[in-house]
Order: structure tokens, then C-alpha cells, then sequence
């Protein structure tokens, strides 16, 4: 059973209480400093990730701030196994090295972050790149995922094999496992790292089957990188890969040759 969106647990709440007790307390001793507010990174809720609002019925209420889920994306990103060094990979770090195959890749990556607020409610609101291992692909996956969270869009990082096998450890556990799985059905932007890497199950299938087809009936986008090939894809699952195909079509960028990976050199 999947949480309703805004609802607000009883810990957080007291959390939240907690936090902004803590806050008007620090405030009331620096009225005089002006300069004070501008500490914080948001300013609408003093980093507390919450705000209050009157309701319908005159009665405050807290909300969660619009800076939430961009925290909560920044803080998995730090959780997930990713260094602090690979999450500064940006567009300008990553070299062509004057080859054809990089140079297209990175200017799609960087037209899909241009054009993602007009696009990413639509059918084909996705993008994946596949092929040769080391050429960079979670690189630019990276640079598309820090650029969206810097301009106010969360992301939800999945390193594929590391998240599968943590889900598959909750199947007896109902309530567990959908708490699992919603974290990536129901991520505003999804990236796959990694996608069917290792030795795949039918369970692997069930489950990529249920986060693929639920963003896909939702129009929810996914950033995927992948050494499988479009027709591996296919291959693994024709309900999975036919989604992904539709999803990201006009944006499959495809690198092969191992003179593209950056590991051998």
C-alpha cells in the first residue's frame, strides 16, 4: 500500500514541531542580525523541509515544503553508493575526445535538459543510452540527473542490481516490499543505472515489469544507462523493452567500440 502524496506521518510531524521550536528559538536571539536568513537554503522553511498553511477550516496545518523531495533526492543520491566525487560529474567535465559517437551523445544529454519542462508529461519523455561499458553513459547519466535536481526537479537514483536484490529481500514482507518498490515507481524522475546488469531471475523481470509499466502508464520519465543493446532489451522482455524503446524514443543514443572506453586508455 503506497503512502497518499502530503500525507504526513506522526514522527515527522513531531520532527518538524521539534525543529521549528528549535528555530524560532535560534531566531528570537539574532532579531538584530538581518543577514541571519540568508544561512539557510531555503528561505520559505529555514531548512526545516516543512511550512504551515490554513486549511479550509481556518486551522493551521503543516505542509511539506517544495524543497522536500529535492533534499530527500540529494540525500539518496549521497545514500546510494555514489561518491561525492561522481556527483560532480557535470556535462562540462565530460571529454569527446573528438570522437562522433561522445559528441552526440553529450549534446542529446544536454538538449534532453533543455527541453525536459516541455517534454516531461509527454509519451516520449525519456532517455536512455546503451552500449559499450566505460564510454561514459552513467557519466552523462549523472550530468542530466544534477542538472534536473539544481533546477528544482527530483531525481531518484537506482543502481539496478544493488535496488533489484534489496526488493527481492522483502517479498514475503508486503508492506516492505511495496515500500521498495514505490520509491521508483513513484519518483518524479527515475534514473536506471545499470539497467539488467549480473545474472538475471524472473523475479528481476517481475519487478522491472511493475516499476516500468507503472511510470509508462503514467507518463513518468526514466533516465536509463545500460550495456544491453536495444534488441537485448527485447530479448530479456518484450513488455519491458518495448516500453523503454517507446519512452525514449528520438533518445536512445547508442555507443559502440572499444575505443570508447575511457577505462582501456
Amino acid at each position: 500500500m503506497r503512502m497518499k502524496a502530503g500525507v504526513i506521518r506522526m514522527d515527522e510531524m513531531s520532527a518538524f514541531l521539534r525543529e521549528i521550536d528549535r528555530r524560532r528559538r535560534e531566531y528570537a536571539g539574532s532579531a538584530d542580525n538581518p543577514e541571519k536568513e540568508t544561512e539557510y537554503e531555503c528561505r520559505q522553511c529555514r531548512d526545516t523541509g516543512f511550512i504551515t498553511r490554513m486549511d479550509e477550516n481556518g486551522c493551521e496545518i503543516a505542509c511539506r515544503c517544495k524543497c522536500y523531495e529535492i533534499r530527500r533526492s540529494k540525500e539518496r543520491m549521497r545514500r546510494s553508493g555514489i561518491s561525492v566525487e561522481f556527483q560532480k560529474k557535470t556535462f562540462d567535465s565530460f571529454t569527446t575526445k573528438g570522437n562522433a559517437q561522445l559528441a552526440n551523445a553529450k549534446e542529446k544529454a544536454v538538449r534532453y535538459v533543455e527541453y525536459f519542462a516541455n517534454k516531461e508529461h509527454d509519451r516520449h519523455n525519456s532517455i536512455m543510452f546503451t552500449g559499450q561499458a566505460g564510454s561514459g553513459k552513467t557519466h552523462l547519466g549523472m550530468a542530466i540527473c544534477m542538472s534536473l535536481i539544481n533546477s528544482g526537479v527530483a531525481v531518484i537514483y537506482m543502481a539496478y542490481r544493488d535496488a533489484v536484490t534489496r526488493i527481492k529481500q522483502n517479498l514475503l514482507d508486503e508492506v516492505a516490499y511495496d515500500r521498495e518498490l514505490n520509491k521508483y515507481t513513484s519518483a518524479r524522475v527515475l534514473y536506471i543505472d545499470d539497467l539488467l546488469k549480473g545474472r538475471l531471475t524472473d523475479t528481476d523481470v517481475n519487478i522491472m515489469y511493475e516499476i516500468m509499466n507503472y511510470r509508462y502508464m503514467n507518463n513518468m520519465p526514466v533516465i536509463i544507462s545500460t550495456e544491453k543493446t536495444t534488441d537485448e532489451l527485447l530479448m530479456f522482455d518484450e513488455a519491458i523493452g518495448s516500453r523503454l524503446i517507446e519512452m525514449c524514443r528520438r533518445n536512445i543514443i547508442q555507443l559502440h567500440g572499444k575505443e570508447l572506453n575511457y577505462r582501456l586508455s
